[in-house]
């Protein structure tokens, strides 16, 4: 075990014992706490078992996603606009509601995100300035 497993079992501890995967929670605290190299970290575990699987690009586009959001954190808007497009490629494949997560809202706000960066003279502001992206998964149909 490396030390990045101990600290990702850490932060995804809270979430085991629930219906959805603990790293698939895990990554959605961090991202919504702009924690998006956490939310990177956390989800690729999951990635990782599973990247040829039919979840595979589905995941590669959230952790692409947050990685967007860390170049943006790091002022380079360019990594940040080819994320966000790789993100987009991938969590196009899917339906509209996947993994519980509406991907129709996701991608809409991947776009507005992508115009804010392409307007920003100062990329690493725009967190600051608000509203702060936000991603979580929907509550089962009953």
């Amino acid at each position: 075990m490396s030390k990045k497993s101990g600290q990702i079992a850490a932060r995804i501890a809270q979430f085991e014992g629930q219906e959805l995967d603990a790293h698939y929670l895990g990554y959605f605290d961090c991202f919504n706490r702009q924690l998006f190299y956490e939310a990177h970290d956390v989800l690729e575990e999951l990635w990782l078992a599973d990247r040829r699987g039919p979840d595979g690009d589905f995941f590669k586009g959230l952790i692409q996603l947050a990685g967007a959001f860390v170049h943006i954190q790091k002022n380079r808007r360019g990594p940040a606009a080819a994320l966000f497009r790789l993100a987009q490629a991938n969590l196009e494949k899917y339906s509209p509601c996947h993994g519980r997560l509406d991907l129709l809202a996701t991608l809409a706000m991947m776009d507005e995100w992508s115009r804010r960066l392409a307007a920003a003279t100062e990329p690493q502001k725009l967190l600051a300035a608000g509203p702060a992206p936000a991603l979580s998964p929907s509550e089962p149909e009953p």
